[in-house]
C-alpha cells in the first residue's frame, strides 16, 4: 500500500481494440502505486473494455476517436484527492514497473512533469520504426527552434502533477496531445524532467499509428500543426 505522505496517483491508459494484450498489460502494473487505474476505451469493437473491467480497472468510454479525447475523458473520472497522473499505453510496449521512476521526482518535489524518454533509455530493436524516429527528431528540432528547449523524446509514458496539468488547459483531442503538453509546460514554466525508460515490441495486435504509413503521416502532421499554433498564437 501507499505509505503515509506519498503522492496519491492515478494511472490512465487509453485503449482501442487491445483485447489481445490488455489483460497482460494490466497484470504487470504495480497496483500499490496507484489509488485508481482507469482504462479509457476509445470506441473499441472487441472485448477490450470487458477484459479491462474483469481485470479490476475502472473503465470509461470515449466514442470520439482520438488519443487526446480518451485522455481528457479519463481525467474527468479521477478522484479529487489525486495529486499526480501517469499516462501509458495499453500495448505492453512500456514497462509499468518504471512508473515509480516517473513518480519519484514528483513525490520529492523536484518536478511537475516527468517524461519517459525512449531515446535516453533502451528501445528494443524494431520497436521504433524509422518514420517514428524521423518524426520524433523533426518535432524535437522544431520545439528547440521555437521554444528554445531541447527535449529528447515525445514519448507517451509520463507523469504530471494534477494541479500542473489543470493549469495547462489541454485542448488537443487527437495525436497532438503529447507535444501540446510539453509545449504548454514550457510556456507555463513548469519544472520538466526527462528520465530513461525502456520500450519493447508490442506482444500482439497492431500498432494503431506507427503500423500504418498514412496514419503515421497524419499523426505527424497534426503534431506539427499543434506546435505551430502554440508557437504563433501561444494557445
Amino acid at each position: 500500500m501507499r505509505q503515509a505522505g506519498e503522492t496519491s496517483a492515478a494511472l490512465i491508459i487509453p485503449a482501442l481494440n487491445e483485447e489481445a494484450v490488455i489483460a497482460q498489460m494490466l497484470a504487470t502494473i504495480p497496483t500499490a502505486l496507484f489509488d485508481t487505474i482507469i482504462v479509457a476505451d476509445n470506441g473499441s469493437t472487441d472485448g477490450t473494455a470487458e477484459i479491462a473491467r474483469a481485470s479490476g480497472a475502472c473503465v470509461v468510454t470515449e466514442p470520439e476517436r482520438g488519443y487526446g479525447a480518451a485522455c481528457l475523458r479519463a481525467l474527468r473520472e479521477i478522484p479529487e484527492h489525486i495529486q499526480a497522473v501517469v499516462f501509458m499505453q495499453a500495448d505492453c510496449s512500456e514497462d509499468a514497473r518504471e512508473a515509480q521512476l516517473l513518480l519519484t521526482p514528483i513525490q520529492e518535489g523536484r518536478a511537475d512533469l516527468v517524461i519517459g524518454s525512449r531515446t535516453l533509455g533502451h528501445a528494443a530493436e524494431g520497436s521504433l520504426l524509422a518514420r517514428q524516429r524521423w518524426g520524433n527528431r523533426l518535432l524535437i528540432q522544431l520545439i528547440r527552434m521555437f521554444f528554445h528547449h531541447r527535449f529528447t523524446d515525445l514519448g507517451p509514458f509520463r507523469a504530471i502533477r494534477v494541479d500542473a496539468l489543470r493549469s495547462l488547459n489541454m485542448q488537443d483531442r487527437n495525436f497532438g496531445w503529447t507535444v501540446e503538453m510539453q509545449i504548454r509546460a514550457l510556456q507555463q514554466r513548469l519544472r520538466i524532467l526527462e528520465l530513461p525508460v525502456s520500450y519493447q515490441l508490442r506482444t500482439a495486435g497492431e500498432n494503431k499509428v506507427s503500423g500504418n504509413f498514412w496514419t503515421s503521416f497524419r499523426a505527424g502532421w497534426e503534431m506539427i500543426v499543434v506546435l505551430l499554433r502554440l508557437a504563433l498564437r501561444g494557445s
